[in-house]
């Protein structure tokens, strides 16, 4: 049996699967991972949450990003023990029941998804960049969307959506200034 990978009280099952527990979406969430399992397969596999995508599963592409502890993150990278009692944020909790989040709906109004593949985790940078501060030009939101990668639809609508979305909670035209 291979040595504890953390510290603490053993939480192993006995065959190197350890009990892993997160808030997600703002609801305790657990189960057991093997010890090698990622943080995306657990989300999707134990968890049941598949809007976490697994592209490329080297961190390149971005479908698999979450926002974990406040910063986004490639769930692929990381191992679901490393996340046991962290905080994540997936795509399924941007929406408020039936009601799409602000930047969901600049999404659908900007035609800015087309397969649908990569949009969770475009949605999940693009979240996390919209909390550090507003995003005030087309350069900007380039920037946003460089770690993230798209094959079908090209970055035009989702270039719009993003400043579309920053001007709606920061305030149009005010450089970074809140409304």
């Amino acid at each position: 049996m291979e040595p504890d990978v953390l510290d603490g009280p053993d939480t192993t099952d006995g065959a190197g699967a350890r009990v892993v527990s997160v808030i997600v979406n703002g609801e305790r969430r657990g189960g057991l991972a093997p010890v090698r399992m990622t943080l995306a397969d657990f989300l999707r596999h134990e968890l049941g949450l598949t809007g976490t995508h697994l592209g490329c599963e080297h961190g390149v592409c971005g479908a698999c990003t979450i926002i974990l502890n406040g910063a986004a993150v490639r769930s692929c990278l990381l191992l679901a023990i490393q996340a046991d009692g962290a905080t994540i944020e997936t795509v399924e909790g941007l929406a408020e029941g039936d009601e799409l989040s602000p930047l969901q709906q600049a999404f659908h109004r900007n035609h800015a998804l087309q397969c649908g593949f990569c949009t969770g985790g475009f949605l999940m940078s693009i979240t996390a960049a919209l909390r550090d501060g507003p995003v005030t030009t087309d350069d900007e939101a380039r920037e946003v969307l460089s770690g993230n990668i798209c094959r079908c639809t090209g970055y035009a609508g989702m270039i719009r959506a993003v400043r579309e979305t920053s001007d709606e909670t920061y305030g149009a035209g005010r450089n970074g200034e809140t409304a």
